[in-house]
């Protein structure tokens, strides 16, 4: 007796370690057996109250208190892993023999888990044989030995996400079973890799499992949806500091969303079904198409859904041959519509005339559908997910699914599949250079300490990229910016201050001052020139003009400086939306009236024939079109008959400017950088791809542009023959 109250007091104390413990500090040893005391109650810095004991039944041989309640247990009692009844935990009771395969029970056992830890002194991340049913997700299938020490999980993809909290915990189960490695496999194993609309009776569905939310969190880094090579995706997907994890989102217990917490920004949720309703500021695009941008983003995951299985439906007949239906409380989710009514009767089976194509759209359709959260867990990833296996379905029917309307991905800050976000991911950081303006944390840094380090990879800007706090969404104030020519100017409101800090460029006039000092002008020379690229969306420079020099500027000549519409209409921010981007149309058409659109504007202070074309009706952005036409044909005469090399550009293509080789005006698979620069075509280069990069420049300072694009051609003429009989250099400043 004495024996079996000394254990029961030693497992209540284990109890009540490791409920108490600090997760950043480790077991203490566990004693044999004959050495065994009791040892006290330590108090939990973050537990509000310490579990209440009780004297030790047996004093002489404990003198210690013991644990009376288990903490959280009632929480715990009334959650979903303690569902006794629930299908999660019932589905093997008529087996023979009933109980939990090793594929299983990790996730639906107790036991099943703790064996999968090792826990339980078995071999860790495996488990090796079946468990008993019965049990729930108990208390020792969180708090135990190896829990309170683990930072990782590994994904069905064979991804593994390190550097991990007590949210590793929880990510172990729920992140599926399949992922777009498993589903290529299928695919390879039956021979159709290469052979996307054929019908293969040896392949199968796979389903990605239910509330695959660390899947869903993690985008692209852990690959549990079917992304499509050649496309790049969000990662994962953060939301503001503090409500980043499963377990600060989530009570850990009862698993219940804190509300109370989301109410702080989220004013106006109240319930559960009120999150619905949550759109936030960097997810303001139409991804369905159906013209409503003030619908939830839960809404707008249903409609891309919509539209995806519309474009499954339509392959299935045309292409499979068997008409598809889906319902999904029904295993194996999808069935043939052999009678073709529209409705799963009983007699009809599981789908059977997959394709690897349809295998792919149908695999990220149910990935949407069992992950009931995914619109806060990473909406934009499914989004992504659903929009490409529409656009591949749409490749193989006669009438492809409308998707004119819909949307892809948010605005350049939100774009968090594109390349200004993704370019860093094999290297894991952005680096100091980059950061600035290609992380979520680097300009808040540059800001607050003065210099920049290298940055996370990020999924786009977060809130706190631009605003100083999250009680008042008050905006960081900078009260000037510098620019790459190291001139230091301010823009009228700080807010706009934020735009430019990284819509500047990363060159200017000087860079290529220095690049070409002492060299002959038309001499390619010995040390060869390299391009110099202004960078991208570089407005803040077009804006200031040669205040900035942000473009190459001749030092001979007198440029504009900084472009001033009007009152109201003089900011970035007056211009344009700030978390769309848009530019703010209907307002433009206020003043100017009578065009289609923005690039017809034409001012009453730009009414010259810049171009020499006799047309002084187009816009400003015809104008600069037309200069920017001209400047890449003269180039392409100066590098065939002066420097003997051709060039030929492409605006998508890193570094730019290519070798053509064979004369063919394309780029082909061997055709490298053009190196051959001269200063005078380097120059020339600079100021056309700076064009190419700034969309918006015959806004932001259209007559600016053009004095140096004519600049650039007035150059060129001297060597080559250039049209210039009309053109028209806008007035400058006087010289000072």
């Amino acid at each position: 007796m004495k024996r079996f109250l000394l254990v029961a007091a030693l497992l209540l104390v284990l109890v009540l370690l490791v409920a108490c413990s600090q997760d950043t500090v480790p077991p203490a040893p566990q004693p044999e057996a004959a050495q065994v005391e009791c040892p006290e109650c330590q108090a939990c810095a973050d537990a509000p109250v310490c579990p209440e004991v009780q004297a030790c039944p047996e004093p002489e041989v404990c003198a210690e208190p013991v644990v009376a309640v288990v903490p959280f247990e009632e929480q715990w009692a009334n959650s979903p892993h303690n569902d006794i009844t629930a299908e999660a935990f019932n589905h093997w009771n008529e087996d023979d023999p009933a109980q939990i395969p090793e594929s299983c029970a990790k996730c639906h056992s107790t036991s099943g888990y703790v064996d999968f830890l090792g826990a339980d002194g078995s071999e860790a991340g495996v488990v090796n044989a079946p468990h008993p049913i019965g049990s729930t997700v108990e208390c020792s299938a969180c708090h135990n030995d190896a829990t309170i020490h683990k930072t990782s999980v590994v994904f069905p993809s064979g991804i593994e996400i390190t550097d991990l909290g007590d949210e590793s915990r929880c990510m172990e189960c729920h992140q599926g079973r399949e992922s777009k490695v498993s589903v290529d496999a299928a695919i390879e194993k039956v021979g159709l890799t290469d052979s996307p609309d054929e019908v293969s009776a040896d392949l199968g569905f796979r389903n990605i499992h239910y509330f695959a939310a660390a899947a869903t969190q993690y985008g692209a880094q852990a690959e549990g949806g079917y992304q499509y090579d050649g496309n790049s995706y969000d990662i994962k997907f953060y939301h503001v500091d503090g409500f980043n994890t499963c377990n600060t989102c989530h009570d850990p217990h009862t698993l219940e969303i804190n509300i109370v917490a989301c109410q702080t920004c989220h004013t106006d949720v109240n319930t559960v079904e009120d999150f619905a309703k949550v759109r936030m500021a960097g997810s303001e695009a139409d991804y369905d198409g159906d013209g409503n941008v003030e619908e939830g983003v839960v809404e707008e995951i249903a409609g891309v859904q919509e539209t995806l299985f519309t474009a499954i439906q339509a392959y299935a007949s045309e292409v499979a041959g068997t008409p598809i239906l889906y319902n999904p409380a029904a295993y194996p989710y999808f069935f043939g519509d052999a009678n073709a009514n529209g409705q799963v009767d009983e007699d009809e089976s599981g789908y059977a005339s997959w394709t690897p194509r349809l295998l792919r759209a149908a695999y990220n359709y149910q990935v949407a559908t069992k992950d009931p959260g995914k619109f806060a867990h990473n909406g934009k990833y499914i989004i992504q997910l659903m929009y490409d296996s529409i656009a591949d379905l749409n490749t193989a029917v006669t009438e492809p699914v409308d998707m004119t309307t819909m949307h892809r991905i948010d605005p350049g800050h939100f774009a968090g599949s594109e390349e200004a976000f993704r370019h860093w991911d094999e290297e894991g950081a952005v680096p100091s250079s980059c950061a600035k303006c290609h992380s979520a944390d680097g300009l808040p840094q540059l800001i607050s300490e003065g210099v920049i380090t290298s940055q996370p990879v990020s999924n786009g800007f977060k809130c706190t990229t631009c605003h100083a706090n999250m009680e008042d969404f008050s905006r960081i104030e900078i009260t000037d910016v510098t620019f790459p020519s190291g001139a230091t100017v301010s823009m009228d409101d700080p807010d706009s201050n934020l735009c430019i800090s990284c819509h500047q460029g990363r060159a200017s006039t000087i860079d290529i001052e220095k690049a070409t000092a002492g060299l002959e002008e038309d001499a390619v020379p010995e040390n060869a020139l390299r391009f110099t690229n202004v960078h991208y969306f570089a407005a803040g420079a077009t804006k200031f003009g040669g205040e900035v020099q942000g473009a190459y500027q001749n030092p001979e000549l007198s440029y504009l400086g900084k472009f001033n519409h009007v009152p109201g209409f003089d900011n970035c921010t007056d211009c344009h939306n700030t978390h769309e981007l848009e530019v703010k149309t209907e307002a433009c058409f206020t003043c100017h009236a009578g065009v289609e659109t923005v690039q017809d504007i034409r001012g009453p202070l730009s009414t010259a024939d810049y171009d020499g074309d006799g047309d002084v009706t187009e816009g400003i952005a015809g104008e600069i079109a037309t200069y920017s036409d001209k400047l890449y044909a003269a180039m392409q005469e100066y590098a065939t008959s002066v420097i003997g090399k051709a060039i030929i550009y492409n605006p998508n293509a890193y570094p730019y400017f290519f070798e053509d080789t064979d004369g063919n005006g394309e780029i082909n698979g061997e055709e490298g950088a053009y190196t051959a620069w001269t200063p005078r075509l380097l120059k020339a280069a600079y100021n056309y791809q700076y064009v190419q990069k700034d969309p918006g420049a015959f806004a932001h300072n259209g007559k600016y542009v053009i004095q140096f694009l004519y600049d650039n051609l007035s150059s060129l003429s001297t060597k080559v023959d250039v049209d210039m009989a009309g053109m028209i250099r806008p007035d400058a400043p006087a010289a000072q």
